[in-house]
């Protein structure tokens, strides 16, 4: 049996950088259409309504600008705790009506953690007014998307083992 995937793009598409991971999500739309155990998702800026579908998932990618300490539109792949380790020590803090960690937290206390989960990060070169991500963003978007593709592969062949 496939399992079914959930990519959650997270991010304020009105500050720049800081919507690559719903523009990373709007891409992996378009590409994974004819996948129909991949769900791709704006999570916006976040919110509670999405312990829902990270709940009903049993695989889950998540993109989103992250600070990574590395040149503009570099990008970082964190699995399973890796990602738990990265979110709980403050990676990204979040002044939203919810965090990324307390989602996480919510699905772990439920027992509906997704056992295969990834954070993919994309360091923004500018978070400010602008409703497109900058060149380094969208190299970034671009290598995020590729990443993505390539954790779907990899879980589909883990699934047919």
């Amino acid at each position: 049996m496939t399992s079914r995937v959930l990519v959650l793009g997270l991010g304020n598409t009105l500050l720049g950088d800081e919507g690559i991971g719903v523009y990373a999500a709007r891409e992996l739309e378009r590409t994974c259409s004819t996948l129909p155990h991949v769900d791709c998702l704006d999570g916006g800026t976040l919110s509670f309504t999405l312990a829902g579908p990270i709940a009903d998932c049993d695989r889950l990618i998540v993109i989103d600008a992250a600070e990574l300490h590395a040149s503009p539109g570099s990008v970082c792949v964190f699995e399973n705790e890796a990602m738990d380790r990265y979110v709980g020590a403050g990676g990204k803090r979040s002044v939203h009506e919810v965090s990324l960690a307390d989602l996480l937290s919510m699905a772990c206390l439920t027992d509906e953690l997704p056992a295969h989960r990834a954070l993919i990060g994309i360091q923004p070169e500018c978070v400010d007014w602008a409703d497109v991500a900058t060149a380094a963003g969208q190299r970034g978007i671009a290598e995020a998307c590729a990443l993505a593709q390539a954790l779907i592969a990899r879980w589909e062949q883990a699934d047919a083992a």
